[in-house]
């Protein structure tokens, strides 16, 4: 379902050394060495309708835990509230979901999470976000799920995994891109293959 991205023409040779865990500090020295950080690894894919975008929203909600943050990449029409509402539904959480364009932030109180999810869309200047008061929502235990991040760009913390929606002619696209340690463990959890970082 997922396509492994991680660096042109080395996906093949890169996944089968990745297979035996002696290999992994080869793989850091490697990539190191080339300039492709380990935690900067990315996952493509096509979501064709709705359900493939519920479906990748339900697969960000199992690989969460405490303290990530997430940032929601995309234009209107992308797709970021029906990608938010596969993960919180897989959460358990059976209410409707909607965009905080308006209210800047929901709180979800989900499985054995607290998760925040915010929206910035409407900000005219980054340091509204101080102004807000949201810097206490980032604290390590709360799962801060952020659309326009960079209409709060140099205040936000920093992504532990950035997800990019685009349009395409007919479906849309998604790009998942690891930032942190903590985000590459959980793009290995969304891929569904033993973690490899430790």
């Amino acid at each position: 379902f997922f396509l492994r991205e991680l660096g042109a023409g080395d996906r093949d040779r890169v996944e089968s050394q990745l297979a035996a865990p002696a290999l992994h500090a080869l793989f850091h020295a490697r990539f190191l060495n080339r300039g492709i950080h380990p935690s900067m690894v990315a996952l493509k894919t096509n979501l064709p309708d709705e359900q493939a975008t519920l479906a990748l929203g339900a697969a960000v909600g199992r690989a969460l835990e405490p303290g990530l943050v997430l940032y929601l990449s995309g234009a209107l029409g992308a797709g970021t509230t029906t990608l938010a509402r596969g993960l919180l539904r897989e959460l358990g959480h059976q209410g409707a979901v909607k965009s905080p364009t308006y209210t800047l932030v929901e709180v979800y109180e989900v499985s054995r999470l607290h998760l925040h999810h915010f929206d910035f869309y409407r900000f005219q200047d980054p340091r509204e976000w101080i102004d807000a008061g949201f810097r206490d929502s980032f604290n390590g235990r709360t799962v801060s799920l952020v659309e326009w991040p960079e209409k709060a760009a140099g205040q936000l913390p920093p992504a532990d995994l950035q997800i990019d929606l685009g349009l395409l002619t007919t479906g849309r696209s998604a790009e998942l891109t690891s930032r942190t340690l903590a985000g590459q463990e959980c793009l290995a959890r969304i891929e569904g293959r033993p973690n490899t970082s430790s």
